[in-house]
């Protein structure tokens, strides 16, 4: 039996799994950690972070899988929207840290591409348009704002190909992670468009020249890394990509016409097309999978199951410390609790929009928002009301791709673990739902990118991988209940929008 590892670089933590060729999981291991919030709507993140968490949880999971190294055969290796990506310097060292995806500092510099190039411009190039979000703007923001670490810089990284430089010693980029990056990267010819980096002042020498698939062998463990880890010198690192593009590849998603999304820290929706789109409310960059033919357009929150990480450890004290004190989990008391809660919350509305917001609605300025509260409401009222906050959001999402969905929507991540929330999603989107029967979906993707990568899988063979649940149908009674309280979700943040900009004028 041969054995692949796949390893996600996420933003609260890094997972790795060890999978025979038949798609059974052996053994895995998760290390977690925090993202750094030195200011609202800055989020960033040491990169030595990412690179121990993915090395431990490696490491481990070759332990406790205890399968020979020889019969060990590749890693892919998925991360996180890297934002700005690593600003590296002469030494190959990390300037700073990372300004990832979350991160919405860089307001004025979206401002100065739009005045400066033009929505119109970068739309014809790039396909996507000008945000906060975009590795370019953040990029932009540490050129105007830090230039002492400007003339440091010499190469930008993303999370996942910095930790491939660092256990193999080469340098390259996949399509994805370039594509995200957005307005430099042009999506006509999957290249680095230099008329909009001389337009930026972005110089080409600061992009890795090495653009490649994300099931490329990018190289081999070096001698240091494979002691480390447990495993042999030389096998194959693959290149991997962006971890929502990888779950979507973990759910068997290889071809277009299914809708997937995937939900972990935040959200993104997705559909997969064969056609050139361009649309500013959509974020699209080349699929993991056949990157020069296929595309990923997705909508989605930028802050999902993060918000209700948010509630758990600022407002479920007493539960934590019964988990601990060797309880239940937190999270299935809650779940428990808010089961006892009719559909709709009895009147409350929840806006997750902790970190503003990206598509469909690209506002910074929007805010987290509780409306209907009363002292009927209890903690299970609230927290019901979250997980319905990010199914309106999904269902905002979808509805903006203006795309037909088919008969059913994919969703991966860990929210899948409560089946409250399957239900939810179901009868908030009208859509069943159908999720992976392991929250491994990002890994599991890796794991088939390594695969077809190594030569050890195809395209068939990933397909006949039994990786998807049971149907979960919609309630019609919950369905129909939920297009009230669905419009009164999105009509709550059109009348307080210009309040949520003059908080943050306040603030």
């Amino acid at each position: 039996m041969h054995y692949l590892l796949g390893t996600d670089i996420g933003t609260s933590g890094t997972k790795t799994i060890l999978a025979d060729t038949s798609g059974n999981v052996v053994a895995q291991d998760l290390q977690e950690y925090d993202v750094l919030t030195p200011k609202p709507l800055w989020a960033e993140q040491w990169p030595e972070v990412w690179l121990e968490a993915a090395k431990t949880s490696i490491k481990n999971t070759v332990r406790k899988a205890g399968i020979p190294a020889e019969k060990i055969h590749g890693i892919a290796i998925s991360g996180l929207y890297g934002g700005s990506g690593v600003p590296l310097g002469d030494n190959m060292e990390p300037v700073r840290p990372c300004m990832i995806w979350m991160d919405r500092r860089a307001e004025e510099e979206t401002k100065w591409v739009l005045d400066r190039i033009g929505e119109e411009k970068l739309l014809e190039i790039t396909h996507n348009g000008a945000d906060p979000y975009y590795g370019y703007t953040k990029i932009l923001w540490m050129k105007h704002h830090e230039p002492e670490n400007w003339r440091k810089t010499k190469l930008f990284l993303p999370p996942n190909d910095y930790v491939i430089y660092k256990l193999t010693g080469n340098i390259a980029i996949d399509y994805s992670s370039a594509g995200n990056i957005g307005g430099i990267f042009d999506m006509n010819t999957r290249t680095w468009s230099q008329e909009m980096m001389d337009a930026m002042g972005i110089p080409l020498s600061m992009m890795p020249e090495n653009l490649v698939e994300s099931t490329d062998i990018v190289g081999g463990l070096t001698k240091a890394a494979a002691d480390e880890l447990g495993l042999c010198e030389g096998m194959p690192v693959i290149a991997g990509g962006i971890d929502c593009g990888a779950a979507n590849i973990g759910l068997g998603v290889l071809e277009p016409g299914v809708y997937a999304a995937a939900i972990g820290t935040s959200m993104c929706a997705a559909f997969i097309s064969d056609q050139p789109l361009k649309r500013k409310d959509l974020i699209v960059w080349p699929y993991l999978y056949d990157a020069k033919k296929l595309s990923y357009y997705f909508a989605g929150g930028a802050t999902a199951g993060a918000i209700v990480k948010w509630f758990r450890q600022t407002l479920c004290q007493f539960e934590l410390e019964a988990e601990k004190a060797g309880g239940k989990n937190a999270y299935d008391v809650l779940n428990e609790q808010a089961a006892q809660i009719p559909a709709g919350s009895e009147g409350l509305i929840v806006l997750p929009y902790f970190m503003g917001e990206r598509s469909p609605i690209w506002d910074s300025d929007a805010k987290g928002t509780i409306v209907g509260l009363s002292l009927a409401h209890t903690k299970a009222h609230i927290y019901r009301a979250f997980l319905e906050a990010v199914a309106y959001s999904l269902r905002e999402a979808m509805e903006a791709t203006g795309e037909n969905l088919g008969e059913y929507i994919l969703i991966a991540g860990g929210v899948t673990k409560s089946k409250l929330w399957r239900q939810i999603f179901a009868d908030v989107t009208g859509y069943p739902v159908v999720c992976p029967v392991h929250d491994v979906e990002a890994n599991m993707g890796d794991v088939m990118l390594a695969g077809i990568g190594t030569g050890l899988l195809s395209y068939e063979d990933v397909k006949k991988w039994p990786v998807l649940d049971e149907k979960v149908m919609p309630n019609p009674q919950h369905r129909e209940k939920y297009n009230g309280y669905y419009e009164v979700y999105k009509s709550v943040y059109q009348h307080l929008k210009q309040d949520m900009k003059t908080l943050t004028k306040l603030s």
